[in-house]
């Protein structure tokens, strides 16, 4: 059947109605599902945000606690072996044993130093001044010497030597060097058997390696488990000791690598390479 010319104005009309409900639908469609995207989208990042924010606080808690552990694990076993040395020697040769605690004295000072630089940084003053007391630089590997003394000071002969040119360093990398060389030497005076430590520091065109070799027990013939109890170093054969742990992290963050483990012939060697630009 035929439809008049009413007809098909009639159907085109409703044709044309259909069709303008229809787009009115899927356009109020789209707009929801483009809200709830946004909404979506808006709850991911603060998701994220927040997700950052606590990864960077556990980051930087860290931090602090790998630099108190390298601040109070030095500096309290110089002075816990010291004071020992002191009390056997105090009756007998009181010049050596006022030397000893003299040692005891600059090991707490030294300590209260870096804990005040630290301190400083974490907690400024409430009203916003300045504190006049100036705060000690970090650790850097132009302290090393300092620190090879006072480890042969405290009973452990230690040998240096410097290969490649050496040259200014990131602050970060010439810290975590530091620390390095800190960490060994201090595990090697407690738990070395006190004959000789080396430490091999080498400048090379892309990267900075960092060697310490201590002597002691050999492996094959003693027990790999000679850590003492409760020790922060409770096992060197595995480098699992807490600041080897955060020593590994530390050096991670450059790129680099640290393998901590006992010798065949004797003894540990913990050894580190952090990469660096070309001069």
């Amino acid at each position: 059947m035929w439809l008049s010319g009413t007809g098909w104005f009639v159907a085109a009309l409703v044709v044309a109605g259909v069709a303008i409900c229809w787009l009115s639908f899927a356009l109020l469609r789209a707009r929801r599902m483009h809200r709830k995207a946004v909404e979506d989208r808006a709850w991911l990042l603060e998701r994220e945000r927040e997700s950052a924010a606590r990864t960077a606080v556990d980051a930087e808690r860290d931090r602090i606690a790998q630099e108190l552990h390298d601040i109070v694990s030095h500096n309290v076993s110089l002075m816990v072996v010291q004071a020992g040395a002191a009390r056997e020697v105090l009756a007998t040769l009181p010049d050596e044993a006022a030397a000893a605690l003299r040692a005891v004295e600059e090991a707490g000072r030294d300590a209260m130093t870096e804990l005040r630089h630290l301190l400083g940084l974490l907690a400024p003053a409430q009203d916003g001044a300045d504190d006049d007391t100036p705060l000690a630089p970090q650790p850097s590997l132009s302290r090393l010497s300092s620190l090879v003394d006072r480890i042969a000071f405290a009973g452990l002969p230690v040998e240096v030597r410097i290969s490649g040119e050496p040259r200014p360093l990131p602050a970060g990398i010439d810290t975590t060097a530091y620390r390095i060389v800190q960490e060994a030497l201090t595990n090697a005076l407690k738990y070395g058997d006190g004959r000789k430590a080396e430490v091999t520091v080498r400048y090379a065109d892309n990267s900075l390696r960092v060697e310490v070799l201590n002597t002691g027990p050999s492996v094959l013939t003693d027990s790999p488990h000679t850590t003492p109890p409760g020790s922060t170093a409770v096992d060197w054969k595995d480098g699992a000791g807490r600041g080897l742990v955060g020593l590994r992290e530390r050096v991670a963050v450059y790129g680099g690598d640290l393998d901590a483990r006992r010798r065949i012939g004797g003894g540990y060697r913990v050894r580190a390479r952090i990469p660096l630009d070309r001069p």
